[in-house]
């Protein structure tokens, strides 16, 4: 994407997003799954790339659930600053764990990066912390249906 559309993703950003609370929890998904990819770069072992970008794939996808509930919760409780909505809270608990998880996850597959020899489990560590992200992007959607 060059600088303007950088520009106009970033307008768009604001007017479904805000500037506050959910804009945040949106923005720390994306950079842990940009530093996820960024891992991934640094791999040499092709059968544990290709594992990890299997995982890379699947989170990924989640991108699009993250924001819609994100999306979401700006329209129903609008925020430019950081006070959780108390109606809301529960979606904004389940969107922080699954960035501090998807953080652990890039963790994970950095370590798995700089491990000396063969793995013998592969990417099961990652696998697992990537079920977590799976799991809270889950209650977040499911916080925001029963709130409805």
């Amino acid at each position: 994407m060059g600088f303007f559309g950088a520009v106009r993703q970033g307008r768009k950003d604001d007017v479904e997003l805000g500037k506050g609370l959910w804009r945040r929890a949106h923005d720390r998904f994306h950079r842990g799954l940009d530093r996820y990819h960024q891992v991934l770069e640094g791999v040499d072992d092709e059968q544990l790339y290709n594992e990890l970008v299997v995982i890379a794939n699947e989170l990924a996808g989640l991108s699009p659930r993250v924001r819609a509930v994100c999306v979401e919760a700006q329209r129903r409780s609008p925020s430019d600053g950081l006070d959780v909505p108390g109606a809301l809270a529960g979606v904004h608990r389940a969107l922080s764990k699954a960035g501090n998880s998807l953080a652990t996850t890039a963790e994970a597959a950095a370590m798995l990066r700089l491990a000396v020899g063969p793995v013998p489990v592969g990417a099961l560590s990652v696998h697992r912390r990537a079920e977590a992200v799976f799991e809270q992007v889950a209650d977040a959607e499911r916080e925001l249906s029963q709130d409805a």
